[in-house]
């Protein structure tokens, strides 16, 4: 799955209005405009080569819109001292970090995100999950496979827009 399926999805499940988006953008750290917006949610049809047409959406424009989302749904937080202003990007994969972005945005809870997953039904323990929100690195650590990252944005469009 690429990134901008991954937008695209999260875009409908949450739905998300274009305007917003780009505000969300803004959020993140990223600026574009509405007509930007429209050529990152175009589906590609050769990942080789890309239409002019689509904007191909990188890991790092993934994670500035992700964080622009928990700012956007939770509000600014201030930075305590010392801590800079924007957190720093991560070298994660996408899926990781979508789970990881989204569950803080909608402010979800392991349970919450195996009862997602059990509304397209798959199956997942609470060891799992930890597994997938674990930090790149520890000894726990699972990478978010695009079978887990799909029918979670699936079960969102579901528990979202009913």
């Amino acid at each position: 799955m690429t990134n901008n399926d991954i937008l695209i999805r999260l875009r409908y499940a949450l739905d998300i209005k274009d305007i917003d988006m780009v505000d969300i953008f803004e959020l993140g750290g990223m600026d574009v405009t509405k007509e930007d917006v429209q050529k990152m949610l175009t589906k590609i049809k050769d990942e080789e080569e890309p239409d002019d047409d689509v904007i191909v959406v990188s890991n790092q424009e993934l994670e500035q819109f992700l964080n622009g989302l928990i700012t956007f749904k939770r509000g600014k937080q201030e930075p305590k001292p010392g801590q800079p202003e924007r957190p720093p990007l991560s070298n994660e994969p996408p899926n990781n970090l979508l789970l990881k972005k989204v569950k803080i945005a909608l402010k979800l809870t392991s349970e919450d995100i195996i009862q997602i997953l059990d509304e397209v039904g798959v199956r997942i323990t609470k060891g799992e999950v930890g597994a997938l929100l674990r930090k790149k690195g520890h000894k726990n650590y699972q990478e978010c496979g695009d079978k887990y990252a799909r029918n979670f944005l699936k079960g969102l469009a579901v528990r979202y827009r009913g």
